[in-house]
């Protein structure tokens, strides 16, 4: 049986998420931003107030999409379009990864704690998916997704 590949970052060790699901196809904002939309429109449909995902890792804890959004709102579209071509891959991996994440609390907002989930995806490209944590009324958001650069 062969072992996952892991990812060492200082002293850290961290497995990396396997995904089935491919990324988005397509190079251009034209082509990734429908499929994206598409995407996270199933995701509205399955409930009447905010858009979520539950996770396995934090025991079925819904992660909400109010900082994704605006997030990519502030990024170039050259930059918009690299990131939402891993949106599939990174509902997957948030979905059911039991994998332990790298956790971090930022110095400057103590009350936060931010989960670092690294993935794979299908054909190879390794990514990352940024989880923060409120740790006074425990909401989950996403906060970031980005691919490593090889």
């Amino acid at each position: 049986m062969a072992t996952r590949p892991k990812k060492k970052i200082g002293k850290q060790v961290i497995k990396i998420y396997h995904c089935k699901t491919a990324p988005l196809s397509g190079h251009r904002f034209a082509d990734i931003i429908p499929q994206s939309r598409r995407i996270f429109r199933t995701l509205q449909k399955q409930t009447k107030r905010r858009p979520y995902v539950r996770s396995s890792y934090f025991h079925k804890d819904k992660i909400f999409f109010d900082f994704f959004w605006e997030h990519m709102k502030n990024k170039s579209i050259i930059d918009r379009t690299r990131r939402l071509k891993y949106l599939p891959c990174a509902l997957e991996l948030l979905r059911n990864s039991r994998h332990d994440p790298i956790t971090f609390i930022d110095v400057g907002q103590p009350n936060i704690i931010k989960h670092e989930f690294a993935g794979m995806t299908k054909n190879g490209p390794r990514f990352t998916v940024i989880v923060q944590e409120n740790r006074k009324t425990d909401k989950k958001q996403l906060l970031s997704l980005y691919p490593l650069r090889s």
